[in-house]
């Protein structure tokens, strides 16, 4: 797909509406993108990132349309093959172009790509490459995914291309967004999974971004941000310390007791007026819980019993929310077992990573009898004492 962004720049990217699974882990319900950008100055032309090499061909005929005969310079925003795995090709069509990329990125290249040394031009934070009558600075930004991410500001058109930055994975032909009202749920997905980590980080780079006069920004995934305050505010949203009134609850049930646990402890919350999202992990996208972890005040995780453990379903649960790192702040933990149980242990041992106060556990022997269901009913007024004392209340 070829579509003018600014006079001499151009998106050359490529969709995948077929795509379902990415870097073979995370769901893919609308596909993705892996977006290009052909800027020409009056001098010398950029090529901003590649893409995934399985669409090397599409790739080539929207060069070959936008009638680029040659390359100067091939910006490499960040390592992994969806944005550089098409390098080498281009080299090989391109033998004088020169790689532009930060040192971490220099050396990640080399070792994930193959990309010779004597390919590359090196720059630092701050440096610009001047293509005649346009220029790209540099902003190296670690940590906003991998440690050698970079971003690329084109000065006299105001655009950041920004990597995996203010992306999301959607494959659609409304290239170019006024607005994210249409993908602001795929753009939260990508949030959840790729940036939540790093939130800290994201929010450093949104200050840092400030400084610049940006008009348009341009990610790896996902459309180009015609109107950026949205998605930059979205993002200071997400990454902010603020949590909602949520309560998220992925379950896994082998025989009824446990979900009879999760219905009852909902139904309560509810009442208290908590929204809860309850998940079953059997057929749940885990997309859907990375989302709802940006938001929610906490966590409770409702497991069966497998051989005295939590039930795989819920150990994957529990080693995503330890990944993602969100602000949920408090964590509890409910669920049944037949004979014997160390669920509770091994949960709490997983999510480490968390910085939560530990809510009583309710763990049934069986299926819930009067007082387990009396004990879910406290552990929903401890919930409503921590939200209130968290002014989550309203």
């Amino acid at each position: 797909m070829i579509v003018e962004i600014r006079p001499n720049v151009h998106y050359v990217g490529v969709m995948d509406w077929d795509r379902r699974l990415f870097d073979s882990l995370i769901p893919l319900p609308e596909g993705t993108s892996y977006n290009s950008y052909i800027v020409r100055g009056s001098e010398k032309t950029a090529l901003i990132d590649t893409v995934e090499p399985l669409k090397l061909h599409e790739f080539l005929v929207n060069l070959e349309a936008l009638g680029v005969d040659k390359i100067d310079y091939i910006i490499t925003n960040h390592t992994e093959q969806d944005h550089s795995g098409s390098i080498q090709a281009m080299l090989l069509r391109n033998p004088e172009a020169k790689v532009v990329t930060n040192p971490k990125c220099v050396e990640l290249s080399k070792d994930h790509l193959g990309i010779d040394e004597e390919k590359f031009i090196v720059i630092g934070d701050g440096e610009t490459l001047s293509l005649g009558d346009k220029t790209l600075e540099f902003i190296i930004a670690p940590w906003v995914h991998w440690p050698e991410t970079q971003f690329t500001y084109l000065k006299e058109d105001r655009i950041l291309f920004s990597c995996d930055f203010l992306g999301s994975h959607i494959a659609t032909t409304r290239v170019l967004a006024d607005d994210i009202s249409g993908f602001r749920a795929s753009a939260k997905r990508y949030f959840a999974e790729i940036m939540m980590p790093f939130r800290n980080n994201v929010l450093k780079h949104l200050d840092r971004l400030k400084d610049y006069d940006i008009d348009i920004v341009g990610p790896s995934h996902g459309p180009v941000h015609m109107n950026p305050a949205q998605i930059i505010e979205a993002y200071r949203e997400w990454s902010s310390d603020e949590v909602k009134n949520e309560v998220l609850m992925p379950w896994v049930s082998m025989h009824g007791s446990t979900e009879k646990m999760v219905r009852h402890l909902t139904d309560h919350l509810v009442a208290r007026g908590i929204h809860v999202k309850p998940y079953n992990l059997v057929v749940t996208d885990l997309g859907e819980i990375a989302m709802a972890l940006v938001d929610a005040a906490t966590l409770v995780i409702a497991a069966s019993t497998v051989l005295v453990g939590p039930h795989p379903a819920a150990v994957n649960a529990a080693y995503l929310a330890n990944a993602l790192r969100p602000k949920t702040r408090f964590l509890g933990v409910i669920g049944s077992y037949g004979w014997g149980s160390r669920i509770v242990e091994t949960l709490a041992g997983m999510t480490g990573n968390l910085k939560v106060d530990m809510l009583p556990t309710v763990i049934v022997k069986g299926y819930p009898d009067a007082e387990a269901l009396k004990a879910l009913e406290d552990l929903a007024d401890e919930i409503l004492k921590k939200h209130s004392e968290a002014n989550l209340i309203s």
